[in-house]
């Protein structure tokens, strides 16, 4: 059974910075490319940073030079380091996990930019 699980959500005020962490189970972690995503109140889910299984990342623009995604293979866990944060960061963010046709999504966690 895959599980992605989310952690490292909460409240934070603009120009904070957050750490989520993802936990994956019941996959072979390393050859998957791993990915958060964020979704806000109304509007589509979109990407927002992916790294691969040989660590090369890619980032939206709207979150380059803020946001870092890492993994760690011996952990089977994927980080997303959040820093200068804004209110338009607020979404509920999912971790993904994608090899082939295998596609998998966490159940994401609720991240609050507000003063």
């Amino acid at each position: 059974q895959v599980q992605l699980v989310e952690s490292g959500g909460g409240l934070v005020q603009p120009g904070g910075s957050l750490r989520l962490s993802c936990a994956a189970s019941g996959i072979i972690f390393s050859r998957y490319i791993m990915g958060w995503y964020r979704q806000a109140p109304g509007k589509q889910r979109e990407l927002v940073a992916t790294i691969s299984s040989v660590s090369t990342t890619n980032y939206a623009d709207s979150v380059k030079g803020r946001f870092t995604i890492s993994r760690d293979n011996a952990k089977n866990t994927v980080y997303l380091q959040m820093n200068s944060l804004k209110p338009e960061d607020t979404a509920v963010y999912y971790c993904n996990s994608r090899w082939l046709a295998l596609n998998y999504w966490g159940q994401g966690t609720q991240v609050t930019v507000s003063s």
